[in-house]
């Protein structure tokens, strides 16, 4: 284990070195569920390729939904009466920790930008929103070791709109009081000034503009030759609920 957390401290190391030059090497779109992550992860990892940025899509999922639908199999309610509240957490710290530093690893071998489809101050929501912040200072203790990224996209939507288009995908099943109580956390984080907030109630298109306009003015800032390809040539439809 101790031999992991050298790699890794030496990745995070690395990312944090290249991350003063001009060069964007890692974005997330962090929110709450129905606030359209997916989405425009996909289509801003496609955008920047095509823009001429490699770039790869790394979902950092905790497992929350798959430990749902095996709770549902086991004849529990959902992943809380499963394992219960703590142990869910537990769990989902777990797995979204591993998934971050796989995209993390990936990033620094491939030298693609990672685009984060939530990222660990994800995990610090969740725990606010299912557990008051018992939990939090261990959870920040162990994903300290992974650099932020150099632009979070804060994506906000009334918790009613988010609830309608869950029950719409008809994948899963979120209360609406959970997503009330993830809409604060992410908004009480002391990271929360850092992010770059979107309105996530419009149209993703219009979502999807109000990303790139940012990052085409980020990376005229930094002087990126990015800047000089079609970095807002609109996409097709979303293929990712």
């Amino acid at each position: 284990m101790k031999h992991g957390s050298d790699i890794l401290g030496r990745v995070a190391r690395s990312l944090r070195a290249r991350r003063g030059g001009a060069r964007l090497r890692a974005v997330a779109l962090i929110g709450i569920d129905g606030s359209g992550k997916t989405t425009q992860a996909h289509r801003l990892a496609d955008a920047l390729t095509v823009a001429g940025l490699p770039a790869t899509y790394h979902r950092n999922a905790g497992g929350r939904a798959w430990l749902g639908r095996l709770a549902q199999r086991l004849g529990r309610r959902d992943a809380q009466g499963l394992l219960g509240n703590r142990g869910m957490l537990a769990v989902e710290s777990v797995l979204r920790w591993l998934a971050i530093a796989r995209a993390l690893l990936g990033a620094l071998l491939t030298g693609r930008t990672a685009v984060m489809d939530r990222y660990a101050v994800c995990q610090y929501a969740s725990i606010r929103a299912h557990d008051g912040r018992r939990g939090e200072r261990l959870a920040r203790l162990a994903y300290r070791l992974f650099p932020s990224p150099q632009v979070t996209f804060l994506l906000t939507v009334d918790p009613r709109e988010a609830y309608r288009r869950i029950e719409r995908r008809g994948t899963d099943h979120e209360p609406i009081d959970y997503l009330r109580a993830a809409d604060a956390a992410y908004r009480s984080l002391p990271e929360f000034p850092t992010f770059v907030v979107i309105d996530a109630n419009r149209t993703p298109d219009e979502v999807t503009r109000q990303i790139r306009d940012h990052l085409a003015a980020w990376l005229r800032a930094t002087g990126s030759p990015v800047t000089r390809t079609p970095l807002l040539t609109p996409l097709a439809a979303p293929a990712h609920p």
